[in-house]
């Protein structure tokens, strides 16, 4: 067993929101050590979708909808941050969005749900086109016949996940950060100057920590004072070969990356712990596909995989504060890629400067104690 050396700030958890936060510690001098698990750990990183995504976000929450907006609206800036320290393109693209309907009552459902969004936000929420079949069509000539319509949105886009996340780790070092692999944090034990995090790789010491391991914040957040409240939320994606560019915007089931191949998701099971992926569900999602783009059918699926989501239980994020240790912070959420702007350029200095703002107090995790009413 090895004892590292006391770093000021840790942060457990090098997946795309540990990444993000520690990147922009270092941003605002600080040099944080990010202590990450295994390759092969579950990670929901590494199972993303990769899209910078706003529309229809926040039904019944407009705090989350204006959240998301903001991130989005800052993701040029972060691209272009992460291009001067990492020098590494992500790929991002924001060239708006579609949320595809096969039947009326699916378009008239997400009509709905951008209704109430925009609402809800006093008209703040990004804007959006309800499209028929035909004006759909003349935007998408690949489009098939069985799409009635669809809801557009130039506000959203997405990048290359991969990329994004190699490029997160190279700028967190090129800043002076540290980043220890295979040190998966087995406990947290609260000491009055700091904290002692230890693992079967050893130990080392913080003067404070950053809770932002995805699944396993719940069960590393109460050895803080903290509750992370999780929900299993079980995602499968297939990818195609790469093949001749015929969708140059994105959708929350269909995306062509940067690089050519077709990203094809839209699944959730909620009562499986198995990581492997189900032929079952995957033929659903292919079919789907190539209803929406016939071209589908002439091209093949080289790979698939499975992930299981960081999603709390209503769905939004948890940013929260310690009240037992002030200097433990948690960060969860399932919007990694979406809130990454935030979560370098604003969650992760107001860390850096000892307190969260009491603007994301909406977002901590006291909002489950709240009692029901009879």
């Amino acid at each position: 067993m090895t004892t590292a050396d006391a770093s000021e700030i840790a942060v457990i958890g090098g997946g795309l929101v540990g990444a993000s936060i520690a990147w922009g510690l270092a941003r605002c001098g600080l040099r944080p050590l990010v202590l990450d698990g295994a390759d092969l750990d579950l990670r929901a990183s590494r199972a993303n979708f990769a899209l910078v995504w706003l529309q229809g976000k926040g039904v019944g929450a407009p705090h989350y909808a204006l959240w998301s907006k903001a991130s989005g609206q800052a993701w040029p800036a972060l691209a272009q941050a992460l291009m001067t320290d990492a020098g590494i393109h992500v790929g991002l693209r924001q060239r708006g969005a579609f949320t595809f309907a096969l039947s009326h009552a699916e378009l008239d459902t997400y009509r709905a749900e951008m209704e109430t969004v925009a609402r809800e936000t006093n008209g703040a929420a990004p804007p959006y086109e309800v499209l028929d079949s035909q004006q759909a069509r003349d935007r998408l000539p690949a489009l098939g016949p069985q799409v009635v319509g669809a809801i557009y949105s130039p506000a959203d886009g997405d990048v290359n996940a991969l990329r994004l996340l190699r490029a997160l780790h190279t700028a967190l070092q090129a800043r002076g950060g540290g980043y220890r692999a295979h040190h998966r944090v087995e406990r947290i034990e609260p000491l009055a100057d700091g904290f002692r995090l230890s693992g079967e790789w050893g130990e080392t010491r913080a003067r404070r920590v950053v809770l932002a391991a995805g699944l396993d914040n719940a069960r590393l957040a109460p050895m803080v004072g903290l509750h992370a409240p999780l929900k299993r939320s079980k995602g499968q994606i297939l990818v195609t070969e790469r093949c001749a560019p015929f969708f140059p915007y994105t959708s929350a089931t269909i995306r062509q990356t940067d690089e050519g191949g077709v990203m094809i998701g839209d699944s959730e099971e909620t009562t499986t712990a198995a990581i492997a992926t189900n032929q079952d569900i995957s033929a659903v999602l292919a079919s789907r596909a190539m209803r929406i783009f016939p071209i589908l059918a002439d091209v093949n699926v080289v790979r698939s995989w499975s992930g299981f989501r960081v999603k709390t239980l209503d769905g939004l994020p948890v940013y929260e504060q310690s009240a037992a240790h002030p200097g433990a912070f948690m960060a969860l959420c399932h919007s990694g890629v979406t809130l990454a702007a935030n979560h370098a350029l604003v969650v992760a200095p107001q860390i850096a400067a000892g307190a969260l703002s009491p603007d994301l107090g909406v977002f901590d995790s006291r909002r489950f104690h709240v009692p029901r009413t009879a």
